[in-house]
């Protein structure tokens, strides 16, 4: 037997749904020391009262969202540290496939692609992935055959949301082998139960057999189907998730089947009704395929096997139907013989009841989760920074730590501004740092070719979060460049005149300075903003490649041109400062001064390798190895002094911070 799985945290998308509701109350129910967090956008076939048995437990969580989303799910996989995806959201009604098939595709594929995306970002996180699939992935099952598909059998799927459904199973089965993502896929038969959304036929049925109406089946009715309850199937996914093996297919099925004609009798049976008189035939589908058919002997192998029987089932679910007739509100529309889905209700937002009960999901969710507040009691403070990937972001996260100030990074994408307001209302700043940006891959020459990825990132993202930050009353610390000007007539190289914060941006020699001078620009009509103009950002750690020392060290050849610089061991702490005395307005944030690259390089042979050699060469050489001229002036930092007067130049900065703390070379 497999190895036992224990899973932490689970995300279960489409609980709200019919068979993943039942999964997921059992598992809340059975394993108390399991976190649930249920993903749902509450479409037609989704109703929140499923969840409702499990609705109070403080292992719950609903999220109402969709699986498209990628901010959100990036943001539910991080938060609430998941380490188990049980994948159920999808459209899954073959008859609204045929009519409706794009959102079919956008639902089953693109869902998948965007969760399985989410799961690799984080390495080493997800310890399972289970995709739920269907039988109707292997296609019509031969009428005479004795043994059915097996886990390994061809996918021949024939109708649109088959076809979707093999398509996302390829995706997963890619992103196992590829990323090694730990998946594992199941392909069930039909289940039925309480529940039910009645576009299904057993609800159908029973719903037009309690109205006295008519049965429509589709052809002549002999079509094959194999039905399993709905509580059997959620004990199934019981077993797959903690025995299942990585990288498996296991087949959710039983050798019990029957006919549509062979279902409406036994509905028939259970109201006292004349099947001869209470059927209709009606047109088929498009395609209907004459029988599905499993071999379900790999799951029994772990444990599992189908315990109720189809009376018994079909005695219980009608019984529910019976009990609960107005569950579902107005279904008429579902209940044509061939519906669509413009003819179901309309989600949650067709009901108060719903409504109402959304709210109470929403407090569940707010009890669950929150720790802001409880932080912001005990410390004045709290960050809120994007740019974790970033060398800026990354070096404020270990200042916020060695300072002790409480801080989170943000998970939302600076150009979806759903996304950043959920990350303020979930973490609530006192602060919000701005370390995000293209600059450039490896160098800006990258932004040239990719103009709408800068734009995207620098123009368009940054404002987004000034204008929500503004919205939200809080000041935001922008790190933005100083490489928007260059030395002119009225600021000659040497001359000791530097480029003011007043000053109009005169560089246009790069598209990513374009998009700072601009993004700047825009800028200075939020108040909210503290604008912080970095230069040629250079720090202690010589091993970064973005270091301004580590990247000329490295060249063969450099230009000697005199530049304001940032050395960001001295600037960032000052930048935290900043945020505390709530600046705002733009700063040139250089130390004083300028430094060339001949004299940097002098001092990394003198404190790190005597027999260092370098050659130089002028700007029309260097103009011919880069694809955009690069920036070269002198900042005035007056107003920076002012503000702090202990700021060393840069010359004393860099041996402080830089050279003295790596020395090789013993003093003389």
């Amino acid at each position: 037997m497999a190895t036992q799985y224990k899973p932490k945290n689970i995300l279960i998308t489409g609980a709200a749904g019919f068979i993943a509701s039942h999964v997921a109350t059992r598992i809340v129910k059975k394993y108390p020391d399991y976190k649930i967090v249920v993903l749902d956008k509450l479409d037609y076939c989704s109703n929140l009262k499923n969840l409702l048995p499990i609705s109070s437990s403080p292992s719950f969580k609903f999220v109402k969202g969709d699986i498209a989303s990628a901010d959100l799910v990036n943001f539910i996989l991080v938060t609430e540290n998941i380490d188990t995806v049980m994948h159920f959201a999808a459209q899954t009604h073959v008859d609204n496939s045929f009519g409706n098939s794009f959102e079919f595709t956008k639902n089953n594929i693109y869902g998948t692609h965007v969760l399985l995306e989410a799961c690799r970002q984080i390495t080493g996180q997800i310890k399972r992935f289970i995709h739920v699939s269907t039988d109707e992935v292997y296609g019509e099952t031969d009428e005479d055959a004795v043994v059915g598909n097996h886990e390994a059998s061809q996918l021949l799927p024939t109708n649109p949301y088959a076809a979707t459904k093999a398509g996302a199973e390829m995706l997963v089965m890619a992103y196992g082998r590829s990323y090694g993502l730990p998946v594992i896929t199941t392909r069930g038969n039909n289940v039925y139960g309480p529940n039910q959304f009645p576009e299904k036929l057993i609800p159908k049925f029973i719903l037009l057999a309690m109205r006295g109406e008519p049965l429509p089946i589709h052809g002549d009715g002999s079509n094959v189907r194999s039905y399993l309850y709905c509580e059997d199937v959620a004990e199934a996914f019981e077993v797959i998730l903690h025995r299942g093996e990585v990288g498996h297919v296991y087949n959710i099925g039983t050798n019990k089947e029957r006919t549509v004609m062979n279902v409406a009798k036994d509905i028939c049976k259970l109201f006292n009704l004349e099947a001869d008189k209470a059927i209709k035939f009606v047109d088929n589908r498009p395609f209907n395929d004459q029988r599905y058919f499993l071999d379900d002997e790999k799951l029994k192998s772990l444990g599992w096997s189908e315990r109720t029987h189809w009376e018994e089932g079909l005695r219980k679910t009608m019984e529910w139907y019976v009990a609960n007739s107005d569950y579902w509100g107005d279904v008429s529309g579902a209940l044509l013989p061939h519906p669509r889905a413009m003819m179901m209700p309309g989600g949650y937002e067709g009901s108060k009841e719903v409504k109402g009960m959304l709210d109470q999901f929403n407090n569940i969710q707010t009890k669950v989760a929150p720790i802001s507040d409880s932080v912001r009691e005990t410390h004045p403070f709290k960050f809120l920074i994007y740019g974790r990937t970033g060398w800026i972001g990354g070096l404020l996260g270990k200042i916020c730590e060695k300072q002790g100030i409480p801080y989170e990074y943000g998970k939302g994408r600076l150009q979806e501004r759903s996304s950043l307001i959920l990350d303020i209302q979930t973490i609530k700043p006192t602060h919000v740092f701005n370390a995000a940006g293209v600059t450039g891959r490896p160098n800006v020459d990258w932004c040239e070719s990719h103009k709408p990825d800068t734009i995207r990132t620098n123009v368009v993202g940054t404002l987004t979060l000034a204008d929500v930050c503004m919205e939200h009353g809080l000041l935001m610390i922008n790190y933005a460049t100083g490489c928007i000007f260059e030395y002119d007539a009225h600021h000659p190289e040497g001359s000791g005149i530097g480029f003011k914060e007043e000053d109009t941006p005169n560089f246009t020699g790069s598209f990513y300075s374009k998009t700072k001078a601009m993004v700047e620009e825009l800028l200075k009509e939020y108040g909210n903003v503290c604008t912080l103009r970095v230069r040629m950002p250079i720090s202690s750690d010589l091993s970064n490649p973005r270091n301004f020392v580590t990247k000329i060290s490295r060249y063969d050849k450099v230009v000697n041109i005199p530049n304001s610089m940032t050395i960001l061991d001295e600037l960032l702490p000052i930048s935290v400062e900043m945020a505390k005395r709530n600046l705002q307005g733009i700063y040139n944030f250089t130390n004083p001064g300028v430094v060339s690259h001949n004299e940097i390089l002098e001092m990394y042979k003198e404190y790190i390798d005597p027999g260092f050699k370098w050659t130089n060469f002028t700007l029309e050489e260097q103009a011919k190895v880069i694809v955009a001229p690069r920036s070269n002036n002198e900042m005035d930092t007056t107003k920076l002094k002012k503000e702090f007067p202990e700021l060393l130049s840069i010359k004393d900065s860099l041996i402080k911070y830089v050279f003295e703390p790596n020395r090789k070379v013993p003093a003389k």
